[in-house]
């Protein structure tokens, strides 16, 4: 029954990892990944909880199927979080990590705010939130990189 148990909890994991985005947090894991891969970052400072825009870009680009099985292959994700309902605090530490990507990358406090950059955080470009499909998007990454 145990080794039962532990296939099924085993296939649950697989599939939930195959269609959840894989967002980092920590700014330093991100830039590794980035080396270890040779992927750029798309670093993104969003207000999940308040921002219009932001959750219009989630829903539209960032939680799409298309987005998300392209993402996996070409980019390291990196959010910066900043919401403002109590019940959705960030711990201190996380908040604080946030507030240091966004002096050195969100000086204008913009949400939502995308930065593409190498792994040794040299900005290739910005943009916004911009209604376009999933790979228009994309395009506008893309072409940012050198």
């Amino acid at each position: 029954m145990k080794k039962y148990i532990v296939l099924l909890l085993f296939a649950v994991a697989s599939v939930s990892s195959i269609t959840a985005q894989e967002w980092n947090t920590d700014f330093i894991t991100a830039k590794k990944l980035a080396k270890t891969n040779n992927l750029p970052i798309i670093l993104v400072f969003q207000g999940s909880d308040w921002c219009a825009p932001c959750i219009k870009l989630d829903r539209e680009v960032w939680s799409t199927d298309e987005f998300k099985a392209y993402a996996k292959e070409h980019y390291v994700m990196l959010q910066a979080d900043f919401p403002r309902r109590k019940n959705n605090a960030l711990p201190e530490e996380q908040l604080n990590k946030n507030k240091a990507l966004a002096e050195r990358y969100n000086k204008q406090g913009i949400f939502p705010f995308v930065v593409v950059m190498n792994a040794n955080g040299e900005v290739y470009g910005e943009t916004s939130y911009k209604k376009l499909e999933p790979k228009d998007y994309i395009k506008e990454l893309n072409s940012f990189r050198k």
